[in-house]
């Protein structure tokens, strides 16, 4: 899995020094719409917790490519990568790569949400984790951060691509006895759920998080 160039495109971004200023009027605008009166320190836990998630994309997509290796859903998680590289390659997807930091939300929340998806797929049938972060609150953050239409149509590309990739019919294979064999002989997975999960607790001023 080459992550050279998602890692250049988020490092790139993170030089530009329009950016702090982009996530700290994003950030206002969210805590306006979730009806919020942030602090100036909860609007620098809103930017730090944007640049966190950027800055995992690449880990976590080599985690879940190992990871999928090692379990033999290499061919069909390989199909969602792709798709995922795709995406950031592409200029005027759901929200234009042109708007700097913001235009990056859209293709970070596709990876993400994908890997999850992938994820909790696997988990129902095996009973283990395939990676060892819980994407699950980061990525209801994000959702609500980008806002609708965005959200829902990112929702569906990645449905589609989950669909396409027939990745739950693949894991449900994984119930054979053969296959939960090679799932149990497989150390590097992991047994007793996520070492950890991205923090939000620090994103209640915000409103973005449930009380």
């Amino acid at each position: 899995m080459e992550t050279a160039q998602i890692q250049k495109i988020i490092a790139d971004q993170f030089a530009d020094p329009g950016t702090a200023r982009d996530l700290q009027k994003l950030i206002r605008t969210v805590a306006t719409r979730e009806h919020a009166q942030p602090s100036q320190l909860d609007l620098a836990h809103g930017s730090s917790f944007i640049c966190n998630y950027l800055e995992q994309v690449p880990y976590l997509l080599v985690v879940a490519w190992t990871s999928a290796r090692n379990v033999g859903l290499e061919s069909e998680v390989h199909s969602i990568l792709e798709m995922v590289q795709s995406y950031w390659m592409e200029d005027d997807d759901v929200i234009p790569d042109s708007l700097g930091i913001i235009g990056l939300l859209d293709d970070a929340y596709c990876s993400l949400l994908s890997m999850q998806t992938i994820s909790d797929l696997y988990r129902m049938q095996s009973g283990k984790y395939l990676f060892p972060d819980n994407l699950t609150p980061a990525n209801i953050i994000m959702r609500k951060i980008i806002g609708e239409p965005f959200a829902t149509d990112l929702d569906n590309i990645v449905r589609s691509a989950i669909d396409d990739a027939c990745i739950s019919e693949s894991v449900k294979s994984l119930a054979s006895p053969e296959k939960q064999r090679l799932i149990d002989s497989q150390a590097t997975i992991w047994n007793h759920g996520p070492v950890s999960e991205f923090p939000v607790s620090q994103l209640s001023g915000l409103g973005l998080t449930a009380d």
